[in-house]
């Protein structure tokens, strides 16, 4: 496989992010539909898709966005066969520059706290755990 190289998602990258997210996050709750969060992010201008595409397809993706005060990160996904290269860094990298390109002054992110491993990755990119609570509301 050829070397993956960072870009901004283009709408002939949906097939390749719905393949990949199916696969790295088999668990998602069916309001995470790929598809449906593709065409929902297309509508938000704040919003960042960032994905590692070699010539044969996508291997990595991260979403970034900026409500305006604070940044947000989601689904930062690596093929897991790819993983432990410095990928993920380099999405990640790339979310930020961007974030912070907007005005963003600093970034949120939720993991799974059984998801150790990526608790542990983000941790060494200066991420820390912050005392919160974490709600959420369905809506529909």
């Amino acid at each position: 496989m050829r070397e993956a190289h960072v870009r901004l998602f283009q709408d002939d990258d949906e097939a390749g992010v719905v393949a990949l997210w199916s696969s790295v996050f088999p668990d998602d709750p069916p309001w995470n539909d790929p598809r449906a969060v593709l065409t929902r992010l297309r509508r938000v201008p704040s919003a960042v898709v960032v994905v590692a595409a070699t010539d044969e397809r996508i291997v990595g993706t991260v979403i970034a966005g900026w409500d305006g005060h604070r940044g947000w990160i989601y689904h930062l996904a690596v093929a897991p066969e790819l993983r432990r290269r410095g990928l993920g860094r380099q999405l990640m990298d790339e979310a930020e520059d961007r974030l912070r390109a907007l005005g963003c002054p600093k970034i949120n992110l939720q993991v799974r706290a059984e998801n150790v491993a990526a608790v542990t990755f983000y941790e060494r990119l200066g991420y820390a755990v912050e005392a919160r609570v974490s709600l959420g509301k369905r809506l529909g």
